[in-house]
């Protein structure tokens, strides 16, 4: 990435500082006390839509996917997952195989008469392979999460309008700035300049890449620079995000 000027948003991040998300696991799984029930609980709303997304598409009956999503939720809520180990890949990748070994479960017991051999990587009719059904699923995660965060940074942070200009953008990405100025005078209700309007633009992207990147940095096994650029990749959100990174985004201490 090339060095650029710091944005005015005086937006920075050092990813060394995040508490990942392995944190979070190792309290749901502790023996007992009121933070496991905490934990668990922020691991499926954080989680659930993933999980819920990811079996729809393996099975394509929403009866079945509500019955082994809530399956895998249960699992979450009792502490299942506590051999979860960051040394062993990305927590995601974890849960993916849990799930794909419960859907093939669901379908034996499904078959109890009839054995099947089913490849979950060559489901009949699927357009697309599994993995990419789960990194979806996964992708719009994320940025639903980062959203949510924006909105919170907005409803906190007086005077700011960082969600409500970016979404005004991404719901009229052909608008000019006149006219995006127009809309957001009706919204806020006082006149904007289309001035104004880049400015505070720019400054929510910057604000939003930081949340993603936190977001990022949040369900990995590790925090370093690499990992975060290597999944932001993985996940076709790095071009997304690039030019809206100051430039110490991925400085190690």
């Amino acid at each position: 990435m090339k060095p650029r000027e710091p944005d005015s948003a005086g937006v920075s991040i050092r990813l060394e500082m995040i508490q990942t998300r392995w944190s979070l696991i190792r309290q749901a799984h502790t023996l007992s006390g009121s933070t496991p029930d905490q934990a668990r609980n922020a691991l499926v709303m954080r989680y659930g839509s993933s999980v819920r997304r990811y079996v729809g598409a393996l099975l394509r009956d929403d009866h079945d996917a509500d019955e082994v999503a809530q399956d895998v939720i249960v699992r979450m809520l009792r502490g299942d997952f506590g051999k979860a180990d960051p040394t062993r890949g990305r927590f995601r990748d974890l849960l993916k195989t849990a799930i794909r070994n419960m859907v093939k479960n669901h379908w034996e017991k499904q078959n109890r008469r009839r054995p099947v051999d089913y490849e979950l990587d060559l489901v009949a009719g699927q357009a697309e392979p599994v993995d990419d059904r789960w990194d979806e699923a996964w992708r719009t995660n994320v940025l639903d999460l980062a959203w949510g965060s924006l909105k919170d940074y907005e409803e906190t942070h007086t005077g700011s309008i960082a969600h409500t200009i970016l979404k005004l953008r991404t719901d009229h990405p052909d608008d000019t700035s006149e006219q995006l100025a127009e809309k957001l005078g009706k919204v806020t209700g006082r006149p904007v300049k289309p001035e104004a309007v880049r400015q505070q633009l720019r400054r929510s992207r910057v604000r939003f890449a930081e949340l993603l990147v936190t977001e990022i940095a949040n369900g990995l096994e590790s925090s370093d620079p690499d990992r975060v650029q290597d999944e932001l990749i993985a996940l076709g959100l790095y071009e997304t995000v690039r030019e809206f990174l100051p430039p110490e985004w991925n400085a190690k201490v």
